[in-house]
């Protein structure tokens, strides 16, 4: 089996942003990974994929500021946030 290349790697991660279980995080991560995910670090992107492994619907609170996000993801979170308006 062959290592995965970073092109692919982003590839794969995009694609997994975009096609989420819940229409709301396709917004949300599909815009950001077209946007920013290139800019990420290796750790970033390390914590991006575990961070895609989570509940979509938990992922949701964390961004919109309805519940704190894990301590690891607190960063990525905020990165993900910056810009987003929500509305009540």
């Amino acid at each position: 089996m062959t290592a995965e290349t970073p092109e692919i790697r982003l590839k794969r991660l995009k694609m997994r942003s975009w096609r989420r279980g819940m229409k709301e995080m396709d917004l949300i991560l599909g815009p950001f990974s077209d946007g920013r995910l290139a800019e990420l670090s290796l750790q970033e992107l390390d914590l991006y994929e575990a961070m895609l492994d989570e509940n979509d619907q938990e992922i949701y609170t964390w961004i919109s500021a309805q519940t704190p996000p894990p301590s690891q993801f607190k960063a990525l979170i905020e990165k993900i946030s910056t810009g987003i308006s929500f509305v009540e």
